[in-house]
């Protein structure tokens, strides 16, 4: 790769701009790719080379890059009201009329919103009601919160404490204190040798219930999980996990938070992952498509037992004190607003229905079966191709060799932007609105990158075939 141009976007970047997920080293030589507009599920860069964006930026415009709709709506909320704050009891009616529809779409009862500017935001504040709710009920010791190893819930510090990717944690001197992680519910390389799906799903439920009980059940106050695991491998959890799971944590009353910030919004076929997998919980996070990203904003949503003993200690002391200067910011609470709007009026959800499917059986026809690929899955409009060194043994590669950077390098060259994640897992989560043409053109796409990169691994002998 050449290096960028003196004065160009790429070298004035280099020169001023620190970037989150990055090697900030090699960053200084090889410089950012530069994206300049989006049409659809399209985006060009600086160069004018078109991409289909198959992960939707992150995980996140679920209504594409040119939705006129929202941006009309951010245009005419900056003319009636462009900012105002929640705090101390202000309000205004783009955060009443979201929080009104985020209830009445709620997976299971919930009582009240609070509104955050980011799924870690959103995290970092269900930790604090948890902590909160228990002093309310006089249960000064039960703090103690379960993630999941490969979980992903943000990169506060509380969040990145719930995380369970080394990344997130190398350095950063995290997890904090109270923070513990059970295990990942991945069949595919967590199950012992001839151990079904519903046995290993025994298992861990087993295996929560003994951490549990060796931590104390009197300490031991919620657990988070991700409906299907998002940047932690787009992991889906084998049937009857969830049942399991939520019987023992029922059994030590420990709260479930589901963190819909990539689930929700018809992403996995129903309109909330919690929904798709059979979770009920206590809390629900969302963030990402709740605007399809055009502005930020995110949400926590309490069922009534824990809103109730949020007010009951705010009362006590004399306030909630906590918040974000734009928590329910006028202008990202209209685009939501629309946002919702447009999922009901264009009935999102059956297109998901049928174009999810078919991405579902497009990815497993071109990858199943390919020499670098061991395992292909997802659900709805999620999905994860795994590289392997190995397909007998599931060994994956050296991650000091980057392979599945250099894949997704490969897919750039070949107009397709994906993400490369842990164990070399390719994501793919293109924008709802994508069409089956669109799929097999980010699929075939992704298939000549695959084998490009299958022939330079094989004449560096790294594959076993």
């Amino acid at each position: 790769m050449n290096p960028p141009r003196a004065n160009s976007l790429a070298a004035r970047d280099i020169a001023n701009a620190i970037h989150p997920y990055t090697d900030l080293q090699a960053h200084l030589t090889t410089g950012p790719m530069v994206i300049a507009r989006g049409e659809g599920v399209h985006v060009w860069d600086d160069n004018g080379k078109k991409y289909i964006d198959a992960l939707a930026g992150l995980w996140c415009a679920s209504l594409g890059f040119s939705n006129e709709r929202l941006v009309q709506a951010a245009v005419k909320q900056m003319r009636i009201l462009p900012f105002y704050h929640s705090f101390a009891a202000k309000s205004h009616e783009p955060m009443i009329e979201l929080a009104e529809m985020l209830i009445q779409r709620a997976p299971v009862p919930m009582s009240k919103v609070f509104f955050a500017n980011s799924g870690s935001e959103a995290n970092d504040t269900a930790i604090k009601m948890v902590w909160y709710m228990n002093n309310a009920l006089d249960r000064p010791k039960k703090k103690k919160l379960i993630g999941r190893v490969k979980g992903y819930h943000g990169i506060t510090l509380a969040a990145a404490s719930l995380t369970g990717l080394p990344v997130n944690h190398r350095s950063f001197d995290v997890p904090l204190a109270n923070f513990i992680h059970t295990l990942a519910p991945h069949h595919y390389h967590g199950a012992e040798a001839g151990e079904s799906e519903e046995a290993f799903a025994t298992r861990l439920a087993d295996e929560l219930e003994k951490l549990i009980l060796a931590e104390d059940p009197d300490t031991v106050a919620a657990m988070w999980a991700e409906p299907i695991l998002g940047a932690g491998g787009v992991i889906v959890p084998p049937a009857t996990y969830y049942e399991k799971i939520q019987a023992v944590l029922k059994k030590y009353d420990v709260l479930l938070v589901a963190d819909e910030v990539i689930n929700g919004f018809w992403r996995t076929g129903n309109y909330w992952g919690s929904q798709t997998m059979g979770l009920k919980p206590d809390i629900l996070v969302c963030a990402k498509a709740l605007s399809s990203s055009y502005l930020p904003i995110s949400a926590v949503m309490v069922n009534e037992r824990v809103f109730q003993a949020l007010a009951s200690e705010s009362h006590k002391i004399g306030s909630f004190g906590t918040g974000f200067t734009y928590s329910g910011h006028p202008v990202p609470a209209a685009v939501a607003v629309e946002t919702l709007k447009i999922y009901d009026e264009t009935n999102i959800g059956q297109h998901v229905g049928e174009v999810g499917p078919y991405m579902q059986k497009r990815l497993r026809e071109r990858f199943a079966g390919h020499e670098l690929v061991g395992e292909v899955r997802g659900t709805g409009l999620i999905a994860g191709v795994e590289l392997v060194a190995d397909k007998a043994t599931h060994k994956n590669f050296d991650p000091k060799l980057k392979v599945g950077a250099r894949a997704a390098k490969l897919m750039e060259a070949n107009g397709v932007i994906g993400r490369a994640m842990i164990n070399d897992l390719l994501g793919f989560c293109p924008p709802l609105i994508v069409t089956e043409a669109e799929v097999d053109e980010f699929v075939d796409g992704t298939g000549k990158a695959l084998d490009e990169l299958a022939v330079q691994l094989r004449r560096e002998s790294l594959t076993v075939v």
